[in-house]
């Protein structure tokens, strides 16, 4: 018996041992198991030599830019299965899924189902929606834009709104904020922004009612709107929030570059965070959010210079606020980049702050002659320079804008970070844009994809 008692109590020392060397390894697992949060910030055709534009008018060409003070930074390549430059919807795709597709693809790869790098025949917003974290889905363009809805969306063909848009608004997201109320509505119903386009009867934006949704309409409604709303969709515009013309042409139809009743980008994050710092699924898994700018690709692809640099700091605010969003909530990866380069603007410095701006020599044509293109100054073609903020020494500088092209181009694109396993950024040096997908699946799942 005594032996059976002495055999029971080295059992239960053992076992008492056993339990404190496994207790920190148990805290350990629940340390990583916390919520935790995406935000993908993706200003839309913004590349670096955008970025420079935008510090030197805006900061100074020695001051900083909010998006300068992003730590960790890489080089990223955003090539396309068939094609050397990123596309819009793409780049979307391949962001989304982790896999390179032909560049006409939106959700799908062509026409064809893709698996996700996960295994998955989903993105990785349906797999978030589907293990319940909470969801935002932000854009200044129309709700049916690639940068946001190939997150959700997938059509054989880039222009079929209607099904872009009903996909969107039925993919379970709980925050749904941009543009596009004509692919919302059916054809001759009247919208708050303007007449439906849908070729079918599907109403859209009672469709969103029925499945929980509050619609907002304008900056001021959605500034009112209950914060511990649970489901909100906002339309702010016809099209997209901004309009995406030349200065010339919006000059003469006396049209402002963003539509002036909607959000800005940043107004429209601030309000989704705090709607999902009050969801429940937060607290409990995190939140998974997909931002887009869209006016910063739009405006250059129309070789709109004061339009592209509005757009640009409208973005820098909103990485303003992003960062400090970072800085309290550090279980949090704040991820960014552009898929391509819209119109590869640059700055050209001038020396006369007086003259309006003018020409220069762009290429030589095939008869071996200079080739000149128009340059841009505040208002477009042959108006004053832009003057740069001071430098350290209090000097200011004129300077016009130059456009390579109105196309998206590849090169100078860069992907920058902060927050939850950021470092990984700066690690790879290099980026692909199948690692965009790869960070933001690593930091939703605990799982880092090869």
């Amino acid at each position: 018996m005594k032996d059976l008692m002495s055999t029971a109590k080295l059992l239960a020392s053992a076992l008492c041992l056993i339990l404190l060397i496994s207790a920190p390894l148990v805290a350990e697992a629940r340390t990583y198991g916390e919520a935790r949060n995406v935000i993908f910030f993706h200003p839309d055709g913004y590349g670096l030599s955008h970025w420079d534009a935008l510090r030197i008018l805006i900061a100074g060409p020695d001051g900083r830019l909010n998006w300068d003070r992003l730590p960790h930074i890489a080089v990223y390549t955003g090539h396309m299965a068939d094609h050397l430059t990123g596309t819009s919807h793409g780049g979307a795709t391949t962001h989304a899924y982790g896999v390179k597709v032909h560049f006409d693809s939106f959700g799908l790869d062509g026409a064809n189902p893709i698996t996700a790098l996960s295994g998955q025949q989903q993105s990785i917003m349906e797999e978030a929606v589907a293990a319940g974290f909470a969801t935002a889905l932000i854009q200044t363009g129309s709700v049916t834009e690639p940068g946001t809805a190939a997150f959700v969306a997938s059509v054989p063909e880039r222009g079929d709104h209607a099904e872009i848009a009903r996909q969107v608004i039925e993919a379970g997201v709980d925050i749904i904020f941009g543009g596009g109320e004509a692919a919302l509505l059916p054809a001759g119903v009247a919208g708050r922004h303007g007449e439906g386009a849908r070729p079918d009867n599907l109403n859209l934006i009672e469709r969103a009612k029925e499945l929980g949704y509050t619609v907002v309409y304008t900056r001021d409604e959605l500034l009112a709107l209950p914060r511990n709303t649970a489901r909100v969709l906002g339309v702010f515009a016809h099209a997209h929030t901004f309009n995406d013309q030349p200065e010339e042409a919006l000059r003469a139809a006396g049209l402002p570059l963003f539509v002036p009743t909607a959000p800005t980008i940043a107004e429209m994050a601030q309000v989704a965070l705090e709607l999902l710092a009050n969801n429940p699924k937060t607290a409990e898994r995190g939140f998974f959010m997909v931002a887009e700018e869209e006016a910063t690709d739009n405006f250059p692809n129309n070789a709109n210079a004061p339009g592209s640099f509005e757009a640009g700091r409208r973005a820098d605010e909103t990485f303003g606020l992003f960062r400090e969003f970072v800085s309290r909530n550090p279980r949090t990866l704040l991820l960014t980049t552009a898929d391509s380069s819209a119109g590869s603007k640059n700055v050209l410095s001038l020396r006369d702050a007086a003259a309006a701006v003018g020409t220069t020599r762009v290429n030589t044509g095939a008869d071996g002659q200079p080739v000149s293109a128009p340059v841009d100054g505040v208002d477009g073609a042959g108006t004053a320079p832009f003057i740069s903020a001071p430098d350290k020494n209090g000097n200011t500088f004129p300077f016009a804008v130059t456009w390579a092209t109105t196309s998206d181009v590849a090169g100078g694109l860069l992907v920058r970070a902060e927050g939850l396993n950021a470092e990984r950024v700066s690690e790879l040096v290099v980026v692909d844009n199948t690692d965009i997908y790869r960070l933001m699946y690593w930091t939703l799942f605990d799982r880092w994809l090869e």
